[in-house]
């Protein structure tokens, strides 16, 4: 039996004029088969917990589905087509995604980043966002990626007790420094192990969940009057540079913008 042949994701017109296809490839002797990303917008819209987008290499959108629409306060897709992140989000959040957009147009791929999100009510949220080179002939010509909601964890999973214990460590001891052996003893399993059953049950690697757990304690802090750089250190960061980086990474701001944020009242508090 013959085996499927795939071909690389390629753009072309797709008849909308905002001009990207993607080529999923044939099987024998079938030529590929086109898809025009319009519709893979369309699909996509029924997803509300799964953003979708496509730019080009000024970084304005030329695709984007509902959800990311909504998530703007926005109501028509018109009304985000062909504008950029610098336009349509804050300035600290639309330059951070403006220069991991850059990042990716030179090459690099995203994958499963741990990011924080604020939503319309003004509620942050977390999602693990995946960018890929969008090519033509081997020339980059976009950006096409998703962020997808950070789901709850699986509790049905056999493993999910053992890994509970876990949890609760990261939850008592996230401003130390924790060793991933550690954690893996207490599941009673290997490191490698530990590692795939995270994935599986929390969408994430036990030092995702960690980074999550600090800079939600940050979060919180911040919404006081303790200095910056003892928030860091509270919360299991080295240095106070050691804490801006990682916090600029994960929310897209550092973390005296996202207090500016909080005292006028553009997001609301940390659970």
């Amino acid at each position: 039996m013959a085996k499927a042949r795939k071909s690389p994701v390629r753009p072309a017109s797709d008849g909308t004029g905002r001009g990207v296809v993607d080529q999923v490839g044939g099987i024998d002797s079938h030529p590929p088969m086109l898809v025009p990303a319009s519709e893979l917008e369309a699909l996509l819209d029924a997803l509300p917990d799964v953003v979708f987008f496509i730019k080009d290499t000024a970084g304005r959108y030329t695709h984007a589905n509902l959800t990311l629409v909504r998530r703007l306060g926005l109501k028509r897709r018109d009304e985000v087509i062909g504008r950029s992140v610098t336009e349509l989000f804050t300035a600290a959040l639309g330059s951070a995604y403006a220069r991991q957009d850059q990042r990716v147009l030179l090459g690099e791929t995203v994958e499963n980043q741990l990011e924080m999100h604020i939503f319309p009510n003004r509620a942050p949220g977390w999602c693990l966002t995946c960018k890929r080179p969008l090519r033509e002939h081997d020339e980059i010509r976009g950006v096409l990626g998703i962020s997808r909601d950070l789901g709850q964890p699986d509790g049905k999973h056999p493993i999910y007790l053992r890994l509970r214990r876990v949890l609760d460590h990261l939850n008592d001891h996230y401003a130390e420094n924790v060793r991933v052996q550690t954690l893996a003893g207490l599941a009673d399993v290997s490191v490698a192990q530990l590692e795939r059953y995270f994935r599986r049950v929390f969408q994430l690697t036990p030092q995702q969940l960690l980074t999550k757990l600090r800079i939600e304690a940050a979060m919180r802090l911040l919404a006081g009057n303790s200095s910056v750089a003892a928030i860091g250190q509270a919360c299991g960061f080295g240095d106070q540079s050691a804490f801006a980086r990682q916090f600029k990474a994960t929310v897209g701001m550092t973390p005296r913008d996202y207090r500016s944020m909080i005292s006028r009242g553009d997001v609301a508090q940390v659970d």
